[in-house]
Formats: C-alpha cells, sequence, structure tokens
C-alpha cells in the first residue's frame, strides 16, 4: 500500500530537526567548560580518533609505543578498556576500518600495524592484546593512514619517505607492491579518503601542496596511471603586497567533513584554511583573534599558533546532521573550536583581487592566497572568533577530535593526558565533571633552571617517555613540557614568509598540476 506523503508531516519533521538544532545549539554556547583528564598513556598523546558512525571508542596513542582504547558505552568513562601493543616507535597516526572491525596504526619505527577491535568488546574490564597484521611497505616515519570508506581491509598510508601506499588485503587482490605505491619527490604529511566517494582521497606534503587524488589514476599498472592521480591541486601558496615573494607554509594534514563537501588544511606557521571540494581557492581561515565573547585579544596575550609539533584537527556536529564545527589543538596549550558557516555563505564572503588592482593599490595587513606572483590573490573570509577555547593543558595541544553524536570533544598533545571537555557537568558517558580552570600557564622566559631541565629531557634515553620508577609523575611530565617550552621559545610566532619562502623554480620539483577534473567535481554549491 502506497503511503502518501503529507506537507504536514514534512512540516513536522522540520520543526522537530530544528527544535533539536536549537537544543543543541543552546548546550554549548557558552563553549565546554567542564572537563576530565583521561590518564593512562606514560608520554605524548599524539592522536585522537572515534570510531565510525557510532563513536564508542576513543583510540589514543602517542610516545609510549601502545593504543589504548577507551569505551563511550561506558556511564562514566575514566580510564582505558583495553590496551593494545606492539609498535616499537612513538605512534604518530590511527584510524577505524569502514564498519570498526579494525583499528590501524603507524608511526615512527615505519611500521603499520592491524588490530582487531572484536578483541576489545569480547574481553570484559581491562585488558591488552598485540595486532594481527602488520604492514612494512615504508621505509621512514608513517605520517597519516586513512581507511576505505566501505572495505574494511583497504587503507591508504603516507610516510616521510614520500611514498604513498594503497593497502587492499581483501581475498583475490592481485594488486603489486610495485602497483600499489605512488612514489613523491617531497615527504607526506596527510592523507585523507574522501567519506563517500570511494576512489577520491587528498594529500598533504611539505611543501605546503594539497591534492585531491583518484586511486585509479594512482595505482595499478603504468600504462593505466595518469597525472599522479591528481585531479585537483588546491591553492595554498600565501601573498602580501609588502613581500615581493610568495610563501608556501608546509601543510601538515588534511580532513574532510561527513559529507565531503569541507576540506581543512593545517598549516605549519599559519592558520587552519577551509576549502570547498569542488573549489581549489580558500573560502576561510579560522584565527583567534578574538575571544569567544567576541573581544579582541590583547597584543600582549598568546592565541592561536602552529609553529611546532604535528597538529591534526577535526570535523564535527554532534547531534546535528552536519559538521559545522572544526576543532584544532593551538601551541598557547589550547583547543579552538570554530563554527563554520554555510559554504555557500563563505563563497559570499571571499574577495578575489585581480593581479593588476593587487599591483596597483595597497592592501595593508591582507595576506591573500595565490598560486603564482602574477595571479589573482583570493582573500578567504576570516573566522576570527572561535566557539570556544578548550582549557585545561599546560602545554602544546596537538591533536582533537569530536564525538560523533555526544557532545564532547577531546583534546591532548605533550603531556600524558586526554582531557574530555563538556559543556554540561554531566553526560550519558561522564559523571561529575569539574569545571576547566579559566586560566592557561604562560609560556615562561628562558632561565638556568629551565635550561637545566630542557637538557635533562633532551639528552634522556628517550626525550619525552619516562618507565615507571626514574622519578616522580610530575618530575618527568615538567622536563617533557620544559623540552617543548624551548622549542617555543626558539620557533614560536614565526613569520611564515620569513620561514617558508617560495620561488618560482620549487614547481620543478613538485607534480604536475594539471587540474584535470572528472564530472564528479562538477558540483554547485548549497546551503
Amino acid at each position: 500500500m502506497r503511503h502518501t506523503f503529507c506537507p504536514t508531516e514534512s512540516l513536522t519533521a522540520r520543526s522537530i530537526c530544528s527544535a533539536r538544532k536549537d537544543a543543541v545549539r543552546r548546550s554549548y554556547a557558552h563553549g565546554f567548560p567542564y572537563s576530565r583528564k583521561l590518564t593512562a598513556h606514560r608520554s605524548c598523546v599524539n592522536y585522537l580518533a572515534f570510531s565510525r558512525h557510532d563513536g564508542r571508542w576513543l583510540a589514543s596513542a602517542g610516545d609510549d609505543f601502545c593504543v589504548q582504547l577507551w569505551d563511550f558505552s561506558l556511564e562514566d568513562v575514566q580510564r582505558p578498556s583495553h590496551t593494545f601493543t606492539g609498535p616499537s616507535g612513538n605512534v604518530l597516526a590511527l584510524d577505524f576500518s569502514a564498519t570498526n572491525q579494525y583499528l590501524y596504526s603507524g608511526g615512527a619505527d615505519n611500521i603499520i600495524l592491524k588490530y582487531d577491535v572484536s578483541t576489545a568488546r569480547e574481553l570484559v574490564g581491562s585488558s591488552s592484546s598485540s595486532f594481527i597484521g602488520e604492514y612494512r611497505d615504508h621505509d621512514e616515519s608513517v605520517r597519516a593512514l586513512t581507511c576505505h570508506p566501505y572495505e574494511d581491509e583497504v587503507f591508504l598510508s603516507a610516510g616521510e619517505d614520500g611514498k604513498l601506499v594503497l593497502h587492499d588485503g581483501r581475498a583475490g587482490s592481485r594488486m603489486s607492491a610495485a602497483q600499489g605505491t605512488l612514489q613523491h619527490t617531497a615527504e607526506f604529511t596527510g592523507v585523507q579518503h574522501h567519506p563517500v566517494m570511494e576512489h577520491i582521497f587528498a594529500t598533504s606534503d611539505v611543501h605546503g601542496q594539497v591534492c585531491l587524488r583518484d586511486t585509479r589514476m594512482a595505482f595499478g599498472p603504468s600504462s593505466k596511471r595518469s597525472n599522479n592521480g591528481i585531479v585537483r591541486v588546491y591553492n595554498t601558496k600565501l601573498s602580501r603586497k609588502a613581500t615581493d615573494y610568495l610563501s608556501n607554509p608546509e601543510s601538515s594534514s588534511v580532513t574532510f567533513d561527513r559529507d565531503g563537501d569541507k576540506l581543512a588544511v593545517t598549516f605549519l606557521h599559519y592558520f587552519p584554511t577551509i576549502y570547498a571540494l569542488s573549489d581549489p581557492h580558500p573560502l576561510a581561515i579560522c584565527t583567534g583573534r578574538n575571544a569567544p565573547d567576541g573581544s579582541p585579544i590583547p597584543p600582549s596575550q598568546r592565541t592561536y599558533t602552529n609553529s611546532c609539533t604535528m597538529k591534526s584537527g577535526a570535523f564535527g556536529g554532534p547531534g546535528m546532521d552536519e559538521d559545522d564545527m572544526y576543532a584544532a589543538g593551538s601551541d598557547d596549550f589550547r583547543g579552538y573550536v570554530w563554527k563554520v558557516p554555510p559554504l555557500i555563505s563563505l563563497q559570499g564572503l571571499r574577495n578575489e583581487i585581480t593581479a593588476r588592482d593587487w599591483y596597483a593599490r595597497e592592501w595593508p595587513n591582507i595576506v591573500a592566497f595565490a598560486e603564482g606572483k602574477w595571479e589573482s590573490r583570493y582573500v578567504p573570509f576570516e573566522i576570527r572568533t572561535p566557539l570556544a577555547q578548550l582549557n585545561g593543558h599546560r602545554s602544546i595541544v596537538n591533536s582533537v577530535a569530536i564525538h560523533p553524536f555526544l557532545l564532547h570533544i577531546v583534546t591532548s598533545g605533550v603531556e600524558r593526558q586526554v582531557i574530555l571537555h563538556s559543556p554540561t557537568p554531566s553526560s550519558p558517558v561522564a559523571h561529575h565533571l569539574p569545571p576547566t580552570p579559566p586560566t592557561v600557564r604562560s609560556l615562561q622566559p628562558h632561565d638556568l633552571e629551565a635550561q637545566r631541565t630542557f637538557l635533562r629531557a633532551l639528552f634522556g634515553p628517550h626525550p619525552t617517555l619516562h618507565e615507571d620508577g626514574e622519578g616522580s609523575g610530575n618530575e618527568t611530565e615538567e622536563e617533557t613540557i620544559s623540552l617543548f617550552d624551548h622549542i617555543l621559545r626558539e620557533e614560536g610566532e614565526a613569520d611564515v614568509f620569513m620561514v617558508r619562502r617560495w620561488g618560482e623554480e620549487d614547481d620543478r620539483d613538485s607534480e604536475s598540476e594539471d587540474e584535470t577534473i572528472i564530472d564528479v567535481f562538477d558540483t554547485s554549491f548549497s546551503d
């Protein structure tokens, strides 16, 4: 029997959806002022990832050579439910497979390990297990890995050896190691599968190049490869009138939103930048020039920067039908959350300046994006007021993850703890959360005692890892914090135009930037 759709039903559904969105937005209108420290690691926590769709598992990993699984189906998350062992170096990347059957890790030991998540489901209480598979295709550190959106046995990895590797563990796969490897001239820093289109993925490298690629063009026999798989090159070079050259900041990570309409790039010495999938020019940058209440940050106060360490951001929209938030860590010991306007709005807010106008007029305090010295300039909209600042850390924040549907954000970095942030003091998975201290530790000036602490950390057996019994937890963590304080004093607040100068000859070592766009990207903006 055919059901006749009634306009009243549509109106009711829209009203319910609108009411839900309003309730969610009211919940985090004042940010995420409550938190809890999740303690299990013995060193820096480099990467965080929630399991796909349900968000039951949070995976965390770092410099202590293990992966912790936290079960968000429990009533009050306080300790990990399972530990995966096996890495022999710092873990830099994690991802869950399409159905969350497997978890993959990669890092400084050049090896990718495969874990069976069902082990954690079956074992009650805190437990541990080792890996069930390993991949040794890289010659240097594995910087990023990303799983296929539909196939548990398929994933991509990117390394500092310039290799991009397609791993296909399905029965009957006939692709050889050579056919599954793309060799680049620069170190890869990021790779991300498109969440819907199974053949499409994005990459970033140390030269600042961000590309959209197609596995059908990037891998397989050489006779079937084309343009290194590139179907779009994004505009990532910076220009300002006072400087007669462009800058190409290192693009240190890339990530899509849940629908794959938006792409965010984390730049070293610059701001997180938002692109539309179908537009090579940036639409927005996320800064911290204002406090969440809209008041300007005084020049003497530190705010969002990214001048050292490897950072990764995340889109999210818990309780919503779209990802309208973006979050990232910062060198000022905070995490930041920005509300991202609709793409169609950002397109109208972006300013395009012809090359003639750029050179004919003065453009004070304007930093634009340009594909070359004599090309048009694009000034993306600046989201200068974050939705929230995530406090609670005492050093650099490197990784942020947003739960798929619960109003929780987790952050981690130089310290051993993962911090669970919440807009309310209690939730279905966390009870009696205390208020987060509103103040943040200042970066102390250099002194003799700081120098001694820095040297103890630098010349220890492992600069950031301290085995039990090597001293109190507070002392050893202070050494790690001092180490990164020293790095910040040396490298922090650097001018991207001073540290990353781009010349026309730089493109000779880069891949072809032929923008061969296939029909799937011929899309229009939608609200």
